[in-house]
């Protein structure tokens, strides 16, 4: 099995995408699209800007999790982390998203 991004339909309508490890785990997750065009222009923002560290905010939650966001160029949130038990498990899934979003295919499953 290799890693992928996967476009799905919500609940509430909207699409989203999720980037998939090779074993199957979410590495990252997005917003709610109301249209699936702006959805696959935000994985291939996602690609884009995936590679760079200065690209990810290393954060923690609330409830002492560990998660990451990845910004687009212009700031914005493009991807959510998973929530993380450890700071090392987090920068795991920052290398794992660095490693596997440029080239992960895209699988439409709406």
């Amino acid at each position: 099995m290799s890693a992928k991004f996967e476009i799905f339909l919500g609940s509430n309508r909207q699409y989203y995408f999720r980037l998939k490890a090779p074993n199957g785990e979410p590495i990252l997750a997005s917003e709610g699209y109301t249209v699936k065009a702006n959805c696959q222009n935000g994985i291939q923002s996602v690609k884009t800007n995936s590679p760079y560290d200065a690209n990810y905010k290393r954060l923690l939650s609330t409830n002492s999790q560990y998660y990451f966001t990845l910004h687009a160029s212009n700031g914005q949130v493009i991807g959510t982390g998973e929530t993380y038990t450890s700071s090392q498990s987090r920068d795991g899934g920052i290398a794992a998203a660095k490693a596997y979003a440029p080239t992960a295919p895209v699988v439409d499953l709406t």
